[in-house]
């Protein structure tokens, strides 16, 4: 375990986002799935990924990680008849592979640690009993899975974790039969949605959008290919934070037409009031008179703790809303910033799915729990560079989930911060 301690201070300089952990995990997939050689560039390891890939070998493929190329042959695939595998703490890798190792036949036992084990997977529980696949479960993990899934219809709701939906996409090409995912009630999320059918479409299977879900035809085969990862939006979210609380950041390894969506974080800031161009190398952000907002984060849920760390010293009010979900994530993620805003002299009041934040000039030192969770101890990183004081963060290590070089970055930047390891 590890505690941060973050001084006040101003970001500047240039920053090479991490790869994007949504769009590594949904190439590093289809490549396992592809029989033959494929290799995945710009993968920067963290916790998340590296649990995909242990997932991956023990499923059969062979993985070889050369610096930040991924190299997998996804030819002896599903050939182990029972798998164990750890998804460590990533929803992600779990809710992903759950169809997958269904569509192959596979007897496989999934566990996992921090929060995972109490995070929803009954959806599946609902739906593959029906399709061939025994599961037995006490509601979440350990979860063991056995039998051969048979395509079909799959019923689910759109306004649960888009995981699932990503997770039976994947899955079903695999199958001989044509399937089709019907939603009952409007997707969230969608981006990460349009992110799976586009990695899947880069590796030759294909998904048709319909009214009511996704028709996906059968007997499809993955084709190995090169592909490298675009840089995390999710990430940069953070810095833009950093960028309109008075900073001056470049950006760089973010697309500007990429499907993530939390490419919704640039017009999100803008509307804050930071200052946002593109240049040559990068995307520019520079500090701009922060006005409270109103933000819908339904589609977008990831970006709530960067964006609740930039309302708290926005002038006015800010209302977050729908984002429910967030309070079954890493942590509950509204309770947590909700609670470390208001140690640091923030006035919040939670909403069952949101945040409502009443700005102030200038944050309170003071300690915040950082909940085992990256992005909550990420977002309070950035709101100290605007406190009266240093902020004491803890579980400062919960960032190599997603980031693990984030306070070297953040120290490279001009930031003042040292992490503290105890025990």
């Amino acid at each position: 375990m590890s505690r941060a301690v973050v001084y006040p201070g101003r970001l500047q300089g240039s920053v090479v986002l991490p790869c994007s952990k949504s769009q590594a995990h949904r190439l590093l997939i289809c490549a396992a799935l592809a029989p033959g050689v494929s290799r995945v560039r710009n993968v920067q390891m963290n916790d998340d990924i590296s649990a995909t890939l242990g997932a991956l070998s023990a499923l059969g493929a062979a993985v070889q990680i050369n610096g930040e190329e991924i190299i997998i042959d996804g030819s002896a695939l599903f050939s182990a008849p029972q798998s164990r595998i750890d998804c460590k703490e990533s929803g992600s890798t779990l809710r992903f592979l759950i169809p997958i190792a269904a569509a192959g036949g596979i007897s496989a036992q999934f566990t996992g640690s921090g929060r995972l084990p109490q995070r929803p997977i009954g959806i599946y529980l609902g739906c593959l009993p029906k399709a061939g696949v025994r599961c037995a479960s006490q509601g979440g993990l350990p979860l063991k899975i056995e039998g051969q899934l048979r395509s079909g219809v799959f019923t689910l709701p759109g306004n649960v974790s888009s995981q699932f939906i990503t997770g039976l996409l994947l899955a079903l090409p695999l199958l001989p039969g044509d399937s089709e995912i019907r939603l009952t009630t409007p997707l969230e999320s969608s981006a990460y949605v349009d992110m799976t059918i586009d990695a899947m479409a880069s590796f030759g299977v294909t998904v048709r959008r319909e009214a009511t879900g996704y028709s996906v035809p059968g007997n499809q085969r993955y084709a190995p290919r090169d592909c490298t990862v675009e840089g995390d939006w999710s990430q940069a979210a953070f810095f833009l934070c950093a960028g309109g609380l008075g900073g001056d950041l470049l950006l760089r390894g973010l697309r500007p037409d990429s499907l993530q969506g939390d490419k919704a974080a640039a017009e999100l800031f803008a509307r804050f009031g930071a200052q946002l161009r593109w240049e040559a190398d990068g995307l520019r952000v520079s500090g701009g008179q922060l006005q409270g907002i109103e933000a819908d984060a339904s589609q977008v849920p990831d970006l709530v703790p960067a964006l609740a760390a930039t309302a708290a010293l926005a002038q006015g009010v800010t209302r977050i809303t729908g984002a429910a979900r967030l309070r079954l994530k890493e942590s509950d993620r509204l309770a947590a910033m909700a609670q470390g805003l208001h140690r640091l002299g923030c006035r919040v009041e939670e909403l069952p799915d949101g945040l409502v934040i009443h700005g102030t000039k200038l944050l309170q030192s003071g300690c915040v729990n950082g909940c085992n969770d990256h992005r909550i101890v990420m977002a309070f990183a950035m709101a100290a560079l605007r406190s009266g004081g240093p902020v004491e963060i803890s579980d400062a290590q919960s960032v190599g989930k997603s980031y693990p070089h984030f306070f070297d970055d953040f120290i490279q930047l001009g930031g003042n911060a040292h992490v503290v390891h105890m025990g």
